[in-house]
């Protein structure tokens, strides 16, 4: 086998036409990849390139697979159009792609049935479809996280408070969680968290992340914190990340299921207008008072032309007279719920306490309900 080819097998090599952050070559924990089984030097060489994309190493068999274990084990088995004539024997099994150059020959439908494949994929044509299908039979894609995004009415409204509050209560729940910085100039959720010395990679790391992002390996890459994983900023003078690496980045979090929380800016930049996209509900935290709900409703018309599912959380103490009904009337959305003050969360907060992070206080009874009333069944989804 040539040098640069081994390499690529291994996860060493560079791929042509993507690009990858330094950490994505670097994460150990890789799955098993597909079984590719073609004696096509050229399709081999393309099948090979397209695996790396994908963040897989996979195992190549020349004619017919070597071994029926890895036949039978494979996430995926990849078959060159020139081997489908000898695989009879092999034995029917799902997740097969009969993989050709030939867009013109009507026969590769026949030679797909009689493999048992459940695809076909031409290339160069098929080759955005068939990276997507190889990293999510690796990862072993599931139903996508359930994914809310808080924001504040105001500055100094507690939407990170409230952020890092849903994320904690999502991981006492069981749920595999990930909570993501959104807000460049917030100082940093990991602080929030208590965390600003765990080890694992911050924003600037995946700056240049684009296309597919292996959701396994961002997982590993992201500093643990009171049992959930969070992406921060650092202290760094990189206040940026185009919007091609948070839709990257957000969609490797999401399918991993579970939870994800994202903590969003109040001034919507490229990045937050495009988390917005993937979100399933927003949390608009607005304070009790007049002049707060004055300018959420700027804030709510933004964020209303993006995402539908757009809620209020009214903020106390309450008085003169705007409770949580009054408050989600003048804006014109549903009421999530009323988050009254919590005691103690300053002093909490100086100490390294993360808001949020008992069982008791308003706060946390609050995302209790919450996630409570989302009901999420298994692989993250609301039911």
């Amino acid at each position: 086998m040539p040098a640069d080819r081994e390499r690529v097998v291994r996860g060493e090599g560079t791929v042509t036409g993507s690009r990858t952050s330094d950490w994505h070559a670097s994460m150990p924990g890789r799955q098993n990849g597909p079984l590719i089984v073609t004696e096509d030097e050229g399709l081999l060489d393309d099948l090979l390139r397209l695996c790396a994309a994908a963040g897989a190493v996979p195992e190549v068999a020349h004619g017919t697979p070597a071994r029926r274990a890895s036949w039978e084990s494979a996430p995926l088995v990849l078959v060159g159009d020139d081997c489908a004539g000898r695989l009879g024997a092999a034995g029917r099994r799902d997740a097969v792609v009969l993989v050709g150059k030939d867009m013109d020959d009507p026969g590769v439908w026949q030679r797909a049935v009689g493999i048992g494949a459940c695809h076909v994929a031409l290339l160069p044509d098929g080759e955005k479809w068939l990276v997507d299908r190889i990293a999510d039979a690796v990862e072993g894609v599931g139903r996508a996280a359930f994914t809310v995004g808080v924001i504040g009415g105001r500055g100094g409204a507690g939407a990170s408070t409230l952020a890092c509050a849903l994320a904690l209560a999502a991981a006492r729940a069981g749920l595999r969680t990930v909570l993501i910085d959104g807000d460049p100039l917030g100082g940093g959720l990991d602080v929030l968290l208590g965390g600003e010395r765990a080890e694992g990679l911050r924003w600037p790391a995946f700056a240049d992340s684009r296309g597919r992002v292996a959701g396994q390996a961002l997982e590993e890459a992201l500093p643990e914190m009171h049992d959930l994983r969070v992406l921060s900023w650092d202290r760094s003078d990189c206040t940026v990340v185009p919007p091609d690496a948070m839709r990257a980045v957000l969609a490797a979090a999401r399918r991993r299921g579970g939870a994800v929380v994202v903590d969003l800016p109040r001034r919507l930049d490229d990045a937050a207008l495009t988390a917005l996209e993937q979100l399933d509900v927003g949390l608009l935290v607005v304070p009790a008072e007049l002049r707060a709900v004055a300018a959420a409703r700027s804030v709510a018309a933004t964020v209303g032309m993006v995402l539908d599912d757009l809620r209020a959380v009214a903020r106390g103490p309450f008085g003169s007279g705007l409770d949580g009904d009054e408050i989600a009337r003048l804006l014109g959305l549903p009421l999530a719920g009323e988050l009254p003050p919590e005691p103690g969360l300053s002093q909490a907060l100086v100490s390294g306490r993360p808001p949020g992070g008992g069982t008791r206080g308003p706060l946390a009874r609050f995302c209790a309900r919450f996630w409570d009333a989302v009901q999420i069944g298994d692989g993250g989804v609301p039911v």
